[in-house]
């Protein structure tokens, strides 16, 4: 069995990212190695998809700008295909990720992104007829200006016969919406992933695997990430997988997030079981770490 098609649906961002050589120093000077790379976490985790092989095609929203333009063709030289609308009168999106001592703060305009429509996506489905799974970045759904279009990937998608993960993106905007609606909003889906944070606000402060069987209600599979003790993989059968994390030295936990996703889908999708899956993922996520950016080095 092969992974096919992965459509994913979600942002496409400019990131500046600032590498402290220590903790901010407010109102002063902070030495930091700064770059400006491609990022978003589905073009993340699309760019990651590519560089294992699998066929993804990356449905955004950017601006009609030069930002966009260079984001664009960055992803397309990755092996990306772009389903990506251009909006004249908005900028593509940009997030400045202060990262330090394994922990990194965004601040983020989301940009053009919020503009991604309904019509958007049901063009690239139209325009992937060897679609086989569909990936949402959760920030879709956290914005009002762009959830009509993540609600409609996921429905699409079910109406299509393609399986559906999510990824919860972040704890702040999580928490601001409520996890009542969020939970609603991706109801039925096949995989939900969430990070520490993230499951705490949806499920309480429980173990990890409790937290999982807490939101087997919701989706099918849940996988809990748990940064350096690695992860949990639960699903409605209560089976529970966990792996270890990989201990390499970390530069930029930038993206690390979105890669860990795309090595478990191209795993998943291929017929691995959750270890092997779980296992797959870490590795990558390590990788992430261990560089500069969001995206795989060339």
């Amino acid at each position: 069995m092969t992974a096919g098609r992965v459509l994913v649906v979600g942002d496409l961002i400019t990131d500046v990212v600032a590498v402290l050589d220590g903790p901010p120093a407010t109102g002063s000077d902070t030495p930091a190695a700064i770059r400006f790379s491609g990022g978003g976490q589905a073009a993340n985790t699309a760019a990651w998809l590519a560089a294992q092989g699998v066929p993804v095609t990356l449905v955004g929203a950017v601006g009609d700008d030069g930002q966009g333009r260079e984001r664009v063709a960055e992803l397309e030289r990755a092996g990306v295909d772009c389903a990506v609308t251009r909006h004249p009168e908005h900028a593509t999106g940009t997030v400045i990720v202060l990262a330090t001592a394994g922990e990194r703060t965004m601040i983020t305009e989301r940009g053009a992104n919020l503009l991604l429509a309904p019509a958007d996506v049901n063009a690239a489905l139209a325009a992937a007829p060897d679609a086989r799974h569909l990936h949402l970045s959760a920030y879709t759904l956290l914005d009002a200006g762009s959830r009509p279009a993540g609600l409609r990937a996921l429905a699409a998608a079910r109406e299509r016969g393609l399986t559906t993960s999510v990824d919860a993106a972040s704890a702040a905007p999580l928490r601001r919406v409520g996890a009542a609606a969020f939970l609603s909003w991706v109801r039925g889906v096949d995989l939900l992933l969430v990070n520490a944070d993230e499951a705490t606000v949806l499920a309480g402060g429980l173990d990890p695997a409790a937290q999982g069987r807490a939101l087997s209600a919701s989706a099918r599979r849940i996988v809990v990430k748990q940064g350096a003790a690695g992860a949990v993989w639960v699903d409605r059968d209560a089976t529970v997988a966990v792996a270890p994390a990989r201990r390499v030295a970390v530069v930029d936990v930038t993206g690390a997030g979105d890669a860990f996703a795309a090595g478990l889908l191209a795993a998943w999708l291929a017929g691995a079981g959750p270890k092997v899956a779980l296992r797959r993922a870490g590795d990558l996520g390590a990788l992430a770490v261990s560089q500069v950016g969001a995206r795989p080095t060339p």
